[in-house]
């Protein structure tokens, strides 16, 4: 039986204008990629305000054939001011034909992170190229001033490994206007960050710690946490893991599979944030995402953390520790994270305090249930659960210039997986079914009246099927069937009148056959398809919708905007299709 885990890398590698005039609509699709063995993805792109922006460029054509930091210098652009309805990063990235491996990339300014995300692996005779975009809005005060920046791409080119990585990316900002007003974007930004320039933290297991130690300013009045948190190395795989008196009799890799990030402030658990189950492009069976990638994976999105109910703690002139760990990590996590603060424009100085919190009492330990049998002959059959669910209410206050605004965090958290293994003479099945979910509302109010409310929804459902079998001539053929998932609720209102609320489905499901000699090299792979499907909807009449299809490791099939009203896409510009987080219970903080 091949070692498990020997192919599971593969090579070859605003504000609210009631007025809403500012209506991205997309062109008619004049151009088909059907018949495209290039990257081709559903995803929408970042909708943009009326009015023409200023584009800073960051790096242009650099080309990533070693493991060194790309630099490069910031100037804020001249001629748009310092007042943006809105703030878009561009990344155009390729890489040339050969064999390689899905590389990291990521992109900081400052300290902070601009982009996060992988690469495409090319065919051994054609290069392939793709486009990310990410709404960056919430860092307007990150692009106030000048800094330095840098772009890594680690990347091993030889005789071996010959595909090269090349790169370029921009900002661009869209100068505010009557009908795109300025965004009311957080007063400052603190990155979590290994060096001031800004680079991602190795967390290698429960205990490792993303951690920065910052003296605030004294009016803070909400502050929030983006985390970003990826698997690598013996974690890439981490869900398919299972608890260690069980990895012998599975063949599999031992540490279990639940992860999570768990927030601190000062040492006190200050909120969760789940770990998306990203897979790289060489990821289980590499043709499966070729040409469509899977959730996400060339372009991370964030999780954010409300960390308002500690606006009083962090206000009081002292020196705070926050902190990011990813329980359950085994070798490694990746990670990075941006504070986002609001501070209080009426007051040098505000006070507060941290009411209750019942996450201090609640430590992230799952439950472990196991089915599993083997029989006299060494068969094996049966079920490894994972299970964990947590509600906790964390509240606090501070006494702003407008008054003493209360702030309650009420979140339920849940991770729930069952692992089902058939292992019998020349079979190995394995069959992960997983979700991670969130849901919570963070409620601030003044006195009676409840000023905000912001309510959001997560779903991350993950399916993979691994099915294993010992060919007579000692090779080994390989089915695998994935599905994954990214569904995303928000919903605004004040004191109970609602004001806004958006869905973002996001799936990806596909599979393929590999067939491998008994040396492990790969002979041939037949019967590849894949399906994504997209779609966002609003309150406002807002809708998007793509899909594409491949087989045989190219397009066959793409639609974008059927499903909504005259087959048309047509979103406002200070939404979010692209799932990217909101800027929380502000009241449509646009």
């Amino acid at each position: 039986m091949l070692p498990k885990g020997s192919f599971r890398r593969c090579l070859v590698v605003a504000g609210l204008a009631l007025c809403f005039a500012g209506v991205a609509e997309a062109a008619p699709d004049t151009s088909s990629p059907v018949g495209s063995a290039n990257v081709t993805v559903a995803d929408p792109t970042v909708p943009r305000p009326p009015g023409q922006p200023c584009v800073v460029q960051l790096f242009s054509n650099d080309t990533f054939n070693d493991y060194s930091p790309r630099p490069f210098s910031y100037t804020p652009p001249a001629s748009c001011g310092t007042s943006w309805s809105k703030v878009v990063l561009e990344g155009d990235f390729s890489v040339s034909a050969g064999e390689q491996y899905d590389r990291t990339a990521t992109i900081f300014l400052g300290g902070v992170n601009l982009y996060f995300g992988t690469t495409q692996e090319p065919a051994s005779t054609e290069g392939r190229s793709w486009h990310v975009e990410r709404d960056l809005t919430d860092y307007s005060a990150l692009f106030r001033n000048a800094g330095q920046g840098q772009v890594f791409i680690g990347n091993i080119v030889n005789s071996t490994y010959t595909g090269v990585i090349y790169g370029s990316a921009r900002l661009l900002f869209y100068p505010a206007s009557v009908v795109a007003p300025a965004a009311k974007a957080p007063d400052a930004v603190y990155p979590l960050s290994s060096d001031p320039i800004g680079s991602t933290v190795t967390l290698n297991n429960s205990s490792s710690q993303m951690a920065a130690t910052l003296t605030l300013p004294r009016n803070v009045e909400r502050a929030y946490l983006d985390v970003f948190t990826q698997s690598q190395y013996a974690d890439e795989f981490w869900y398919t893991c299972v608890p260690d008196q069980y990895a012998a009799e599975t063949s599999e890799c031992g540490g279990g599979n639940f992860r999570e990030a768990e927030v601190s402030i000062d040492g006190q658990p200050a909120g969760v944030a789940p770990v998306y189950p990203w897979i790289y492009t060489g990821g289980i069976d590499l043709y499966i995402w070729k040409p469509t990638p899977g959730v996400q994976a060339l372009n991370f999105m964030p999780y954010r953390v409300d960390l308002t109910p500690f606006a009083g703690i962090l206000s009081n002139g002292s020196p705070h520790t926050v902190a990011v760990n990813v329980q359950g990590a085994n070798n490694y996590f990746s990670a990075t994270a941006s504070l986002l603060v609001y501070q209080d424009a009426g007051a040098k100085q505000v006070s507060g305090q941290l009411v209750s919190n019942t996450l201090a009492n609640q430590p992230p330990t799952p439950t472990i249930g196991s089915t599993l049998s083997q029989d006299a002959s060494g068969n094996v059959t049966g079920n490894i659960t994972t299970d964990l669910s947590r509600h906790f209410t964390i509240e606090g206050y501070v006494d702003t210039s407008h008054g003493r605004v209360h702030t309650t965090v009420d979140q339920t958290v849940a991770f729930a997986d069952t692992q089902g293994f058939t292992i019998q003479g020349s079979l190995y099945d394995q069959t992960s079914d997983q979700l991670t979910s969130v849901e919570g509302v963070s409620r601030s109010r003044i006195g009676t009246f409840i000023s905000g409310e912001f309510k959001e929804r997560f779903r991350y459902p993950l399916h993979v099927d691994y099915n294993q079998t010992t060919l007579s001539s000692g090779g080994y053929s390989i089915l695998t069937t994935i599905r994954q998932g990214y569904e995303q609720h928000s919903g605004v209102s004040i004191d109970g009148f609602p004001l806004y609320s958006a869905d973002v489905h996001n799936k990806v499901e596909g599979s393929d056959t590999l067939v491998l000699n008994s040396g492990f090299q790969i002979v041939s792979h037949s019967g590849q398809q894949t399906k994504q499907t997209y779609a966002f909807s609003d309150s406002l009449g807002g809708c998007y919708s793509g899909s594409v299809s491949s087989a045989n490791d190219v397009v066959t099939a793409y639609s974008s905007g059927q499903g909504c009203p005259g087959q048309r896409n047509r979103v406002f510009w200070f939404t979010h299709p692209d799932g990217s987080p909101y800027l929380g219970d502000a009241a449509l903080g646009w």
